[in-house]
């Protein structure tokens, strides 16, 4: 990708970088380092002390001549060159004389649009979660990498936000310029990941390339789906499905040779994982190598609780692609023929499964919405309606209408079919109702990717304007109507009305940036 800047960090002079351990010896590298332990099962277990996430108020991009008109200001931090720079130095000053480990890896299956990751970690399991996240080279593609992106992460570094033009001492520093990101104060290992990720979807789009925040998988009629949806709408979970192939579950490029997969591995939740309900990623966890990171274990037995949460309830598990016996090896497949847009409404207003035009597809993918709950992050007290446009906005370093004219395009040239799937709540809103029946769900998408919802009676949504299936074989029909599910009908009015308002309101920052038939695809206030 010749428009990268090169990267210019020469830590193989000042520090002691091991090169491209295998997982094998990183994982004992950790062992020995004191970074985890190992489970009954074979996993590496770590903790990440108090960032248990990703740390988005200290993530920052570099305002530059490269970047002062391409990069949505509004939605990322600035940090001035000058600032940059005095990190930078205090970042190689720091790691002088240090034990790294070393990893060159690629972000993206499809050769022609893939980036070269330099990665400097201070810590074994750091490298060997990037190690599974990322893709591999073959030992004649490591001959001749080439480096496209160098990220630094040391977690012991600590920034001072008055020298350095930071929050706190945690900082994470992306020059798109020079292709450098700088990583300190902080052990959670999601942050290099989602790294290469942001820089994707800023150079992508430049080579009409759509960069995704989803999932997708492919069936043995070689008809692909992607899976839009924030945390906790079942992005994963849903993609997972024994008798698909899984192409990826979390990033992926569309470009004109069809769709890719950025990454080599999964990275997945685990809060309450059961072998019932997640048999395929629940087998991972069975698997050596695996890294649960922050999930619970038993002193004595060494065994991991999913039901406890009280490190995080963003507990995950990293692994391998090819640890997903039904992973597609090549992690590329054909242009799109569904796509899918989940959320977990905790209102309880949408339908469980509706077919949207495409402008309505444009309009859904440009708001992001879905809903946090108690519980699942912190600071949140029973629902809190959440917009993340594109479904990924924290990753987003350009204004969402390139991305979403990108996939108005992409969806017109190919002619898929858009799905809006809410794996939130029915009969009620959360507290009220139960949660969407995970079978019901997959009944639903299986109609879906195989083409015989296409062919069901519908009606139109009174809210939203949606087309929503009359009944389904193997559905509760009851599902399908909401408001007939609710006992209390005019509550359901009003949750209908108040999310209604919600959609209006989020939207009106998008207004100016699309065309009238996705300005009408807006749901109707009552």
């Amino acid at each position: 990708m010749t428009h990268i800047f090169p990267a210019t960090v020469n830590l193989d002079q000042t520090a002691s970088v091991r090169w491209n351990d295998d997982e094998r010896t990183l994982f004992d590298l950790a062992l020995e380092n004191g970074e985890g332990i190992e489970t009954a099962q074979g996993n590496l277990a770590v903790e990440t002390g108090k960032h248990t996430g990703r740390s988005a108020t200290d993530k920052y991009i570099v305002r530059d001549s490269e970047t002062e008109s391409t990069v949505w200001w509004d939605n990322n931090q600035a940090m001035s060159e000058e600032h940059f720079d005095v990190l930078f130095a205090d970042f190689m000053a720091h790691a002088e004389g240090k034990s790294l480990y070393g990893q060159q890896l690629f972000g993206g299956a499809d050769p022609a649009y893939r980036v070269g990751a330099r990665i400097f970690l201070e810590f074994a399991w750091h490298a060997l979660f990037i190690r599974h996240l990322l893709r591999r080279p073959s030992a004649d593609e490591l001959a001749g990498f080439k480096t496209d992106l160098t990220i630094v992460n040391l977690p012991s570094f600590r920034a001072d936000p008055e020298r350095h033009g930071c929050r706190s001492e945690t900082v994470i520093a992306v020059n798109l310029k020079r292709g450098i990101v700088l990583i300190g104060g902080t052990e959670y290992a999601g942050e290099t990941k989602k790294s290469v990720f942001g820089a994707l979807n800023y150079f992508l789009p430049a080579k009409g390339v759509m960069p995704m925040h989803c999932s997708a998988n492919v069936g043995d009629d070689d008809l692909s789906a992607l899976f839009f949806g924030l945390s906790g709408t079942g992005k994963t979970t849903l993609s997972s499905d024994a008798s698909r192939t899984l192409v990826g579950d979390d990033e992926h490029g569309w470009s004109d040779n069809g769709i890719f997969n950025f990454e080599g591995g999964c990275y997945a939740k685990t809060i309450r994982l059961s072998e019932e309900a997640e048999p395929e990623i629940y087998s991972t966890t069975q698997r050596w190598g695996s890294i649960l990171e922050n999930v619970v274990i038993d002193p004595e037995t060494k065994e991991p609780d999913f039901d406890d949460g009280s490190l995080t309830e963003n507990a995950r598990v990293a692994y391998p692609m090819h640890y997903i016996p039904n992973a597609s090896e090549s992690a590329r497949a054909p242009h799109p023929t569904t796509i899918i847009m989940l959320t977990a409404d905790a209102s309880g207003v949408l339908p469980p499964i509706a077919r949207m035009t495409p402008a309505q597809a444009m309009y859904h993918f440009l708001s992001g919405y879905t809903a946090k709950v108690a519980g699942t992050e912190k600071g949140v007290a029973g629902t809190q309606a959440t917009f993340s446009t594109c479904f990924g906005a924290p990753f987003m370093p350009r204004h969402p209408s390139v991305y979403g004219n990108l996939l108005r395009d992409k969806i017109a040239e190919h002619n898929a079919t858009c799905w809006l799937v809410n794996t939130g709540w029915t009969g009620g809103p959360y507290g009220v109702g139960s949660r969407m029946p995970i079978a019901a769900t997959r009944a639903l998408l299986k109609g879906a990717l195989d083409g015989t919802l296409n062919d069901a009676e519908m009606r139109i949504d009174e809210n939203f304007g949606l087309e929503v299936p009359v009944s389904v074989q193997g559905v509760d029909d009851l599902l399908l109507r909401p408001r007939d599910s609710w006992d209390d009908k005019a509550a359901y009015d009003v949750a209908a009305r108040d999310l209604v308002a919600k959609f209006i309101a989020n939207f009106e920052k998008f207004e100016l940036h699309v065309d009238d038939n996705v300005r009408g695809a807006a749901p109707k206030a009552a």
